[in-house]
């Protein structure tokens, strides 16, 4: 994928029949807020361009994915508000869940989710991320 900007889309995960919804934080700004102050998330939220997170000022707990570059599931884990990830070097992205969605929608290490993105600002319509190799 070549630029990524702002905007929402559904993950898709191999052998699960649901595609869950998804937002997109590409920006500076977006990044940096991901799910602080909010109570709750519909689905997930994918970070990108990052390979850490942190958990101050969250109300809630959340799962971590963290996804390398062809967006396989590195390793899954559940932090509690207030902590600090540890950094994963071969991670490019992070999908972020309420604690214990994740599990639920199959999503676990060695896996390889598909991120479909809907039109949005800089964006043609809908497109498949990744395309190599599956």
């Amino acid at each position: 994928m070549g630029k990524w900007t702002d905007g929402a889309g559904s993950l898709v995960v191999p052998g699960e029949p649901a595609e869950v919804p998804l937002e997109v934080a590409a920006s500076y700004r977006a990044r940096r807020r991901g799910l602080l102050g909010r109570d709750g998330v519909a689905g997930a939220l994918l970070i990108v361009r990052t390979n850490s997170v942190h958990t101050f000022g969250m109300r809630f707990a959340i799962d971590v994915a963290y996804l390398d570059r062809s967006f396989r599931v590195l390793s899954v884990v559940t932090m509690r508000p207030g902590r600090l990830g540890m950094v994963r070097p071969r991670a490019r992205h992070v999908l972020e869940a309420e604690a214990g969605a994740l599990a639920g929608w199959g999503v676990r290490a060695g896996v390889r989710v598909r991120v479909d993105l809907t039109e949005g600002p800089g964006r043609g319509g809908p497109t498949e991320v990744p395309t190599p190799g599956g």
